[in-house]
């Protein structure tokens, strides 16, 4: 049998080999099921036994030798790549060196921080609770039976029968009315669910309320605790007013509202033209709420406010979207 044509196309096969590539698809030409090779084994059979075994082992030998080429072409350029590696993984200590790239404190937790500490200073406390409630603290003990009109303002996650996901952080001041006994002054910072999302809500935000028990605790507490807190928080000269309003766990109930901090008073976009911000709700806590928890309204009274940390940071630092605070866009947070 003539191997002529057969060593000619395999010479010029591996004289092209330039790349890994090219190496995979020369394995496949030269030795693959129907590559060179198969083809001249083929005509093996109408050989004679004699002239077959000597064709056979000429043919074997040849693709041994084929075999063995590629097998040092491919470790030629496992070490190349090796050797590449080890050059793109050395340090050059002559380069100047690169400055780390430093995290900022999200202005969420600028906020809360802030809120806490104000708090904090003023005698208060801070209590936890959890995530998951009974409806019995999210809602009845805090004056919302399950026909309450009130229920419907809450957009409510529910996770099963009796069990929600907390719409406000009110539960944590049931949990600790009913596990402590007057005076009490806590703040319950926390995450707080509801099925609402638009550029000033989102499903899950934050909130932190406070709760002041004592014997003759009156509404004027809360006006004067309140407008302390307004004016560390936002500045001294910040106008502060109560407004009436409703909440099922508090009455007499009041909206606090500040002097819009963008166009001071004078009417823009943000405050709708009134000069005004709603930044908390408060009240003083109804006498059905003690009655819930084992106090006697007749010895004890007391006050309540709650308010958005999303809310307060947006009209503290000027942030006019709350997804801002959730996209984590580095060149929005590296502002804080």
């Amino acid at each position: 049998m003539d191997l002529t044509a057969l060593k000619e196309k395999i010479a010029q096969g591996l004289s092209s080999i330039t790349t890994e590539e090219d190496l995979i698809r020369a394995r496949v030409s030269l030795l693959g099921r129907k590559g060179l090779f198969s083809a001249y084994y083929e005509q093996l059979r109408t050989l004679g036994a004699d002239e077959k075994k000597a064709a056979g082992q000429e043919i074997n030998a040849l693709k041994g030798e084929v075999e063995a080429s590629l097998g040092r072409m491919e470790a030629a350029f496992a070490e190349e790549e090796r050797r590449k590696r080890e050059r793109d993984a050395s340090i050059d200590v002559t380069l100047p060196g690169k400055k780390p790239v430093l995290g900022r404190k999200h202005p969420l937790t600028t906020a809360l921080d802030e809120i806490v500490r104000i708090f904090c200073g003023l005698g208060f406390k801070v209590a936890q609770g959890p995530d998951v409630e009974l409806d019995r603290y999210n809602f009845e003990a805090l004056n919302m039976p399950k026909d309450h009109p009130a229920r419907d303002m809450q957009d409510t996650f529910y996770v099963g029968p009796g069990v929600v996901l907390r719409t406000q952080t009110s539960p944590v001041q049931i949990r600790t009315m009913e596990r402590e006994r007057p005076p009490i002054r806590v703040i319950a910072p926390g995450s707080v669910y509801r099925h609402d999302q638009d550029i000033s809500h989102t499903p899950m935000f934050h909130q932190v309320e406070g709760l002041m028990v004592d014997r003759g605790v009156r509404f004027s507490d809360l006006k004067g605790i309140l407008t302390i807190f307004v004016r560390e928080m936002f500045g001294g000269n910040v106008p502060v007013r109560f407004r009436p309003s409703y909440f099922p766990f508090t009455e007499p109930s009041a909206e606090v509202d500040i002097g819009c901090v963008i166009c001071r008073g004078a009417g823009c976009g943000v405050c709708k033209k009134t000069g005004w911000l709603e930044i908390l709700g408060s009240g003083s806590v109804h006498p059905q709420v003690f009655r819930n928890v084992g106090y006697d309204p007749e010895e004890v009274t007391g006050f309540a406010f709650g308010m958005g940390v999303e809310r307060i940071a947006m009209i503290k630092f000027g942030i006019d979207d709350i997804k801002h605070f959730y996209n984590n866009d580095i060149r929005f947070l590296s502002q804080f």
